[in-house]
């Protein structure tokens, strides 16, 4: 996986599913192939083999449990959602949280799948612990600006920051991605600046009447 990468969590939003995902996808992959950004997707569980199998953008689960194959009904196994065609997938986004044993849990699954990993985080100090389960990437998304249009890379750059260094500290294979307001390409610039390997995002692309320009307007200063 190149870096810089571009997310985009469809969440449960009602503009996020069906056919709108799949547009969206499409979108996605159009982007990225003009700018040669990687741009990835994370569609709700219903929408990802529909995606996976009519795309090539990287396309990521928004959670696997911990558990193997076998007595769990309602659960959603790592081998399910790579089988379903996801490369990677989300771990504790801050609507989904987890324990730390149940984290430890999911990673430990994505990674007997083959499966790519993001542990959200909302500050430094998780981002230190989450590093060093050693996933793919961590993400840092302070809970408070997500879904608001205020950027951190604006309204807390030294957050960015100092997660950043404490994932060099602990473990500096892994990537950093930073999320909550990201909307525009001054706001990725800025986050790149500060260290980051890319953002994840979800309502400034899902909920916009025209996803395809807020896709070009977010790579336009890469």
């Amino acid at each position: 996986m190149t870096t810089p990468l571009i997310l985009v969590n469809l969440k449960a939003y009602a503009e996020g599913m069906g056919e709108r995902a799949v547009a969206i996808a499409d979108t996605a992959e159009t982007v990225s192939e003009e700018s040669g950004v990687v741009i990835g997707v994370a569609p709700a569980f219903t929408d990802l083999a529909a995606i996976a199998s009519r795309f090539s953008v990287p396309v990521y689960a928004q959670h696997v449990d911990g558990v193997a194959p076998g007595a769990y009904t309602g659960h959603v196994t790592a081998g399910q959602v790579k089988a379903a065609g996801a490369t990677g997938t989300l771990i504790n986004h801050s609507e989904r949280r987890l324990t730390l044993a149940d984290i430890d849990a999911s990673l430990s699954a994505a990674r007997s799948a083959g499966l790519k990993s993001v542990i959200c985080t909302n500050n430094e100090a998780t981002t230190a612990a989450a590093a060093a389960l050693a996933p793919d990437y961590v993400a840092i998304e302070p809970p408070e600006l997500i879904g608001t249009g205020v950027s951190v890379s604006r309204a807390d750059p030294g957050i960015i920051e100092r997660s950043v260094a404490a994932v060099q500290e602990v473990n500096p294979k892994v990537k950093v991605l930073t999320g909550a307001g990201i909307s525009t390409g001054e706001c990725v610039k800025i986050a790149l600046e500060l260290g980051t390997d890319g953002v994840l995002l979800a309502s400034s692309v899902v909920k916009a009447k025209d996803p395809a320009a807020v896709l070009r307007n977010l790579v336009s200063l890469i």
